[in-house]
């Protein structure tokens, strides 16, 4: 799975400290932490017939992030979206976009890690992208990877932090192993998530996703945990190995940039019969409904 480059994003307009900028001039410092440190939270919205889906969690959940980091000033979620907002607007923005929302703790006055060095507010950067869901709807094939999640007593995923080299380094196992993204697993060598994606597996029907321990409590899992509930299908959370998403009846995987999607083997393992099962198919339609009419309108 390789996303290509879509045409429509050759002349976009980018928002770096609310400044609207073609994408070939826009500049970020090298002295803004985002640079220096990965000192910066990020997150990824998706944008639906002119509505962003789930747009009051992933702006809390920002702030939160910036909160623990001991951001010494962080925008309002009535800022952010307003520069949003513009984002979309100077790109005539209305549907199939993803947005990276970036906050870093800014530019600091000196080269160094000490946050005492930033002393003029933090940095947001608006990327809004024409890009419709990256993953084959047919069904996607992973493989486990060495690199593992670490512990919250390490880097706790409750922050949603832009230090994402486990994750790249993840990746590149997957590419060359030919497989689309990366099982990751926890310390104590149980499933956390995907590179890229929180895990579900079905087995005797019901519906079963590991705990949040060492992966971010995502957004979109916790869209399909209420949509399981609601449609009477039963889920639990817990602690899960591999042999246990081998054997499954049915996998899928779910995140912003590419929705609710099959997985079809694992390691060399047929999931099931290879194809999307009847429970993710189900929650699939009534993922996309939800995506379909819900959300706070931006355009």
């Amino acid at each position: 799975m390789l996303q290509v480059f879509d045409e429509r994003n050759r002349d976009l307009i980018v928002n770096v400290g609310g400044k609207l900028t073609h994408r070939d001039r826009a500049a970020v410092s090298p002295f803004d932490s985002a640079v220096q440190g990965g000192d910066a939270v990020w997150e990824g919205l998706r944008l639906y017939g002119g509505r962003i889906f789930r747009l009051d969690e992933h702006l809390a959940r920002l702030r939160a992030s910036a909160r623990a980091l001991a951001f010494g000033q962080i925008p309002s979620g009535e800022k952010i979206t307003e520069e949003i907002r513009r984002t979309l607007a100077a790109n005539g923005m209305r549907d199939g976009v993803h947005i990276r929302l970036t906050l870093s703790r800014g530019i600091k006055i000196t080269s160094g890690m000490d946050p005492r060095l930033n002393q003029d507010g933090p940095t947001l950067i608006v990327l809004a992208e024409w890009k419709d869901p990256v993953y084959d709807a047919g069904g996607i094939t992973l493989i486990t990877a060495s690199v593992r999640r670490p512990a919250p007593d390490c880097l706790d995923p409750k922050i949603h932090h832009n230090n994402l080299l486990p994750s790249i380094l993840a990746k590149i196992e997957a590419n060359a192993a030919g497989a689309d993204d990366a099982v990751m697993l926890d310390p104590c060598g149980f499933i956390a998530e995907t590179n890229a994606t929180h895990i579900f597996m079905v087995s005797g029907g019901a519906l079963a996703t590991p705990t949040t321990v060492s992966c971010p409590e995502g957004i979109t899992r916790a869209a399909v945990l209420e949509l399981a509930a609601s449609a009477g299908i039963a889920c639990g959370t817990g602690d899960y190995t591999l042999p246990q998403l081998y054997t499954a009846e049915e996998a899928f995987v779910t995140g912003t940039m590419g929705g609710l999607v099959p997985v079809v083997s694992v390691d060399g393992r047929t999931i099931g019969d290879g194809v999307p099962g009847p429970v993710t198919k189900r929650l699939a339609a009534l993922f996309a409904d939800l995506t379909a009419t819900t959300g706070t309108p931006v355009t």
